[in-house]
């Protein structure tokens, strides 16, 4: 068994004092359970509930009781009450600067406010460019539209000429013989 367990499942059989060394520095009380008003610190414990500079647990070696009497406690006495709440927040306040704070909120706000309006921009932006595009996209079709009815009507005008031509070959063919000799057709490419 390591020494780390070892040290972890040892209990020690009865309490036995033993001297801890000091920190240097402020010590922080824990904090209380209970918030708000306290009138007075609590009272000290009188000379009969230690015997011999050790604790007594026994009910015979003191006459009072370890909490105290109601008498200590007595919200009436003289001693001035303090709000801790009142006091932690005078303490903070004194000691927190919020400049930097509300500047840099401010420069954060500012920011949002700026970013939510490029978000804006470029959410309408958009929006335009969707209107054009279907613009454009509708213009596109019309067009193609357009140049298919040209098409057909070019290639019903090339086969109403091809059919004049025929019939003016059959018709009359020296002088339109002579006719594409002087005015000949054009070339396809």
């Amino acid at each position: 068994m390591s020494t780390a367990q070892a040290y972890y499942l040892s209990y020690p059989s009865g309490s036995m004092p033993i001297s801890m060394p000091q920190k240097g520095g402020y010590y922080y009380p824990r904090p209380q359970h209970a918030y708000g008003r306290v009138s007075a610190s609590p009272p000290e414990a009188p000379e009969s509930v230690t015997t011999s500079g050790v604790a007594s647990y026994e009910p015979s070696a003191t006459t009072s009781s370890y909490a105290g009497s109601a008498s200590d406690y007595d919200s009436s006495s003289n001693t001035a009450g303090v709000d801790l709440m009142e006091y932690m927040g005078d303490r903070l306040n004194g000691s927190f600067n919020p400049t930097p704070l509300d500047r840099s909120l401010a420069k954060q706000a500012q920011t949002s406010g700026e970013l939510n309006a490029k978000h804006r921009e470029l959410l309408e932006l958009q929006a335009l460019a969707q209107r054009r595009l279907a613009g454009a996209r509708m213009n596109f079709a019309d067009g193609m539209r357009a140049a298919k009815d040209v098409q057909k009507d070019l290639q019903w005008t090339q086969k109403r000429v091809d059919s004049l031509n025929n019939r003016a070959a059959r018709k009359y063919p020296e002088q339109y013989k002579a006719a594409q000799h002087r005015y000949p057709a054009p070339v396809d490419y």
